[in-house]
């Protein structure tokens, strides 16, 4: 099983990503932290990385009823989303797949609350790849 699930698509960067928060806003996810890896890296090690965000997407029904059913799964929570700018002007959204990630947690409830939380998330990636050409993974 993979652990995330990702969309290829040709926008600008910062198109791509102002696509991605509109559609997790759209299935009623909000952005927690937003982490500039490139701006990071080049403060923290003064080196040179491609353009990559890191959206710490949740949606607070979602994760209320994570929380319901298993009060340290914040541990794991926010639900991440990456935007990467790859070669030939190509932009990877890919979001996790919060069934994988929550595999080790023993819990039915739990299991089917990421199980919704997957399919809102596929929706997402979905989306954003139809903004473009796309290839879906």
């Amino acid at each position: 099983m993979t652990y995330h699930f990702s969309a290829t698509i040709e926008l600008p960067f910062d198109a791509a990503v102002a696509a991605t928060i509109e559609a997790l806003k759209r299935h009623g996810f909000g952005i927690l932290t937003e982490i500039d890896v490139k701006a990071t890296l080049k403060k923290k090690l003064d080196v040179d990385f491609r353009p990559y965000r890191i959206l710490g997407a949740c949606n607070p029904q979602m994760a209320y009823e994570a929380l319901q059913a298993e009060d340290r799964i914040g541990t794991m929570l926010p639900c991440n989303v990456i935007v990467q700018q790859r070669e030939g002007g190509k932009v990877e959204v890919s979001a996790v797949d919060p069934v994988a990630s929550m595999m080790a947690v023993e819990n039915p409830k739990l299991a089917e609350a990421a199980t919704a939380v997957r399919a809102m998330l596929r929706q997402v990636i979905d989306e954003v790849g139809a903004a473009g050409s796309w290839k879906s993974t």
